[in-house]
């Protein structure tokens, strides 16, 4: 008689954890990319930076991945885009460098790395572009605009999260601008530009600025009163050297209706 099976044979291990994520992996024979989880587990990169980053990485050399061709790539929009590619180049995932070619073209040649701590690590500072020739300057804006130039790339002294891009200045200078035109100091700008500001990070510094400009314009000053015209200066009569007042010498009223009269 075959011996009582007393134990049932336990349950295999489920592979999905009771709580949280769990993965199905499966080989992947071509069209992968390898991307580390010091980029897709990074504490103060964005989302939209760190999906950035692995797409970049994932292109071949040459690919274009200016923010106009990124932003018909993705919906996130041109501004959105530009910060995740500045906080790529702040944590050294990514840097871009304007180069005048021989032909006098300007262009933008962007470096992506894919293991920026490893090139700390490592002894010899990783590859950079060669330094590009000087620009020929831009034409001066009148001086409204050049002082909201100078407000706006002078924000990150007071705080560096308020760092911007050369051409959010552009951009922003002419909102800045109006706020100078209707009287408004810099350093009041300042202040209300800078004041109150978020103690987490700001990823996005020229659409912060942007609101702030445009919510808390102030309104233009009323015009000023006229002033009541003033009186004619005195005038010593010519005849009767009597004061009188009048716009220039001469005869006073009375003198002159006299002779009128006598000439009559």
């Amino acid at each position: 008689m075959a011996d009582q099976q007393l134990n049932a044979p336990p349950c295999a291990a489920s592979p999905v954890p009771s709580s949280g994520i769990g993965h199905d992996n499966r080989r992947h024979p071509d069209r992968f990319t390898v991307v580390g989880n010091h980029l897709t587990q990074h504490r103060e990169l964005s989302l939209t930076a760190i999906g950035l980053a692995a797409h970049i990485q994932s292109l071949p050399a040459g690919a274009k991945v200016s923010i106009k061709r990124l932003a018909e790539r993705f919906p996130e929009g041109e501004v959105r885009i530009a910060g995740a590619l500045r906080e790529l180049e702040a944590h050294g995932y990514l840097t871009r460098t304007r180069e005048r070619l021989p032909s006098g073209q300007v262009i933008t040649r962007t470096v992506s790395y894919n293991n920026p701590p490893a090139m700390a690590v490592s002894a010899q500072p990783p590859p950079r572009p060669a330094p590009a020739p000087p620009e020929a300057p831009l034409p001066l804006p009148e001086a409204h605009d050049t002082a909201a130039t100078t407000l706006l790339t002078d924000l990150r002294r007071h705080d560096p999260r308020l760092l911007l891009a050369e051409r959010d200045v552009r951009r922003l200078a002419p909102a800045a601008t109006a706020w100078l035109d209707r009287g408004i100091t810099p350093e009041a700008v300042r202040r209300t530009l800078t004041a109150g500001l978020p103690a987490t990070p700001i990823h996005h510094p020229a659409a912060l600025l942007a609101h702030r400009l445009t919510e808390f314009l102030p309104p233009p000053l009323p015009a000023s009163p006229t002033a009541p015209p003033r009186p004619d200066p005195l005038q010593n009569c010519d005849h009767c050297d009597r004061a009188f007042r009048a716009p220039r010498p001469g005869r006073c009223r009375d003198c002159i209706a006299h002779s009128a009269t006598a000439a009559a």
